[in-house]
């Protein structure tokens, strides 16, 4: 029986914390008790909005509307923070295993966002064996038209870049905003019709609930 996400990033947190020096591990805890603390703000994305198309680029710089994906058929649009987060990796690696081989029966697609430069969506395509399609959000424009970006504390920016993480960087545009990690199915009318943000980023959306959400559309 293959793991569920919690199972796996939970079996990596605790991996982890013993290599990390007392002071970094500290910063991080502190950072998602907060974010646990603070819960999902008001005004994020929600079921029943109705979004309007937007324009991303591909992992070749290629631009794609997104529009046009859930036009097609329902669409699977799922924000991670980069390919450099551990637990957006163990997230995406699970939805290739056990999400993607099931999105046929629906007719359905599955697109992932990140604010990282083209060719940060490229090496994580790679290194994932992503088989999905995944696009880049240059400033996180279209996270933050959808109520989920915002950016880490100083704090937390400067033990990444200790660690030699620079998001302005690896991000698109040289912005360090991230989006939480939200995954939504999106009907041909472009109405949200599952939506799950995650003030914590160490949680993610489960395969099962995306299966319910999409059998749930009839």
């Amino acid at each position: 029986m293959t793991q569920s996400i919690q199972e796996q990033s939970e079996a990596f947190q605790a991996a982890a914390g013993g290599q990390m020096p007392a002071d970094i591990a500290a910063v991080f805890a502190r950072e998602q008790e907060g974010y646990r603390a603070a819960g999902v703000p008001a005004g994020t994305v929600a079921v029943g909005d109705t979004l309007e198309s937007f324009t991303l680029l591909d992992a070749r710089s290629r631009p794609v509307s997104v529009g046009e994906l859930w036009s097609q058929g329902p669409a699977v649009i799922v924000f991670y923070r980069g390919g450099w987060c551990p637990y957006c990796n163990i997230a995406l690696r699970t939805y290739q295993r056990d999400l993607v081989p099931e999105l046929d029966a629906f007719g359905a697609r599955l697109v992932a966002i990140s604010p990282q430069s083209p060719d940060q969506s490229l090496s994580t395509q790679e290194k994932a064996e992503l088989s999905f399609t995944v696009l880049s959000d240059p400033g996180s424009a279209a996270a933050r038209q959808l109520g989920i970006a915002f950016e880490p504390a100083e704090e937390v920016l400067v033990t990444q870049r200790k660690l030699g993480l620079d998001l302005t960087q690896v991000n698109a545009e040289g912005s360090a905003e991230l989006p939480m990690p939200t995954v939504l199915l999106v009907d041909t009318a472009g109405t949200v019709r599952f939506a799950d943000v995650h003030a914590d980023y160490t949680t993610r959306t489960e395969v099962p609930a995306i299966l319910e959400a999409l059998r749930s559309l009839g």
